[in-house]
């Protein structure tokens, strides 16, 4: 590939004609949204952590919601998130719905025995009479050139821990839905949002939720970009980044598919087996470091059902195996596209031995 096409190129657009449902609006403005309308939807619904009440958060994600909804209900909290995460475990025992914010990724690790020791663990230990409707929003991942411990991937931890689900968005349309979906359910949910991307705007269909056989829930992977060569893998900030690929290999001939796998926990298993199929080969794309990363379970589900079919091994495109650098480092440990693009000329040109 030349290098006029590395340094240029957008995703394919999506065009059609706009149903009259549909807004433009950035990631914040869908998160805020879907926030406002679940407060309004359940009254034992409660938005709660650093920031999160006068000040609407550090991204303003709760941004107008305590003018409106009352102090009560969307309110600050000390600077403490074993407090914050034990407190919504309490308040979920006692019947209310808890949508707390850890401000950081990275400040979430003070709170991992709350998370894994509790919330992940009392509606097993009460055999079902104590459900945890918890959905802990995690601003995550890096790209916004900040400090230590302000761009983490922490989607293996949380996965790994029974009785979590993990989910990320990639675009607001899917913040909007993800978000109400999640705060609607008895299973504690860890919403990891990729912060790089709260700026991006989109169109949000409101009434439109990609809904599922049984026409309620948003959920399972989703192919963002249809193609026949290759299957791209990916969640969060990411999936924006590997359209941008898939429209600069287009120029090349290229045909990528990208599956945006949306849930990490439970992983779509049906659709990445279905894209990889017809695709043949695949490509996993994601921030955190490579060892142990949620890319390897997801090779080894491709490789489970795709064994016969696949024409290259799985590759994945990943952070390196160190702390997440400073903010003027982070541009060379994320993927970037001459990354991912090499990645898929490996897969490309593979031949068996």
């Amino acid at each position: 590939m030349s290098n006029s096409t590395l340094e240029g190129g957008a995703a394919a657009s999506t065009s059609a004609a706009t149903p009259a449902s549909t807004t433009v609006m950035s990631m914040q403005q869908a998160l805020n949204r879907a926030l406002d309308e679940v407060l309004a939807e359940n009254p034992r619904t409660l938005i709660f952590g650093e920031d999160c009440g006068r000040l609407g958060g550090v991204f303003r994600i709760t941004d107008g919601l305590q003018a409106k909804h009352g102090a009560q209900r969307v309110f600050d909290t000390p600077l403490a998130e074993s407090g914050i995460l034990g407190m919504s475990v309490g308040l979920a025992m006692a019947g209310f719905h808890p949508i707390p914010e850890v401000q950081f990724d990275g400040f979430a690790y003070p709170a991992v025995n709350q998370i894994v020791c509790q919330m992940a663990r009392m509606n097993y230990r009460s055999r079902g009479t104590m459900p945890m409707p918890i959905t802990l929003r995690v601003p995550s991942f890096g790209g916004i050139r900040a400090p230590e411990h302000h761009g983490e991937s922490l989607e293996a931890l949380f996965a790994h821990v029974p009785g979590l689900k993990v989910v990320s968005p990639s675009n607001p349309h899917e913040a909007y839905h993800l978000l109400k979906y999640a705060a609607t359910r008895p299973d504690p949910v860890i919403f990891m949002e990729p912060k790089s991307r709260y700026w991006q705007k989109d169109d949000v269909d409101l009434a439109h939720c990609d809904a599922n056989d049984d026409g309620a829930s948003p959920t399972g992977a989703k192919v963002q970009r249809e193609g026949r060569h290759l299957t791209l893998v990916a969640w969060g900030a990411m999936v924006a980044r590997c359209l941008q690929v898939a429209g600069l290999a287009a120029e090349d001939g290229i045909d990528i598919e990208v599956l945006d796998l949306r849930w990490l926990k439970p992983i779509d298993a049906e659709a990445l087996a279905a894209s990889v199929r017809k695709t043949r080969r695949a490509v996993v794309v994601h921030e955190a470091p490579l060892t142990s990363g949620l890319g390897a379970e997801v090779a080894q589900l491709i490789t489970q059902s795709c064994f016969d079919t696949l024409k290259a091994p799985v590759e994945r495109v990943t952070g390196f195996d160190v702390p997440y650098p400073s903010g003027d480092l982070e541009d060379e440990y994320i993927p970037n596209i001459d990354r991912i693009l090499f990645g898929i000329q490996r897969v490309l040109e593979y031949k068996r031995g």
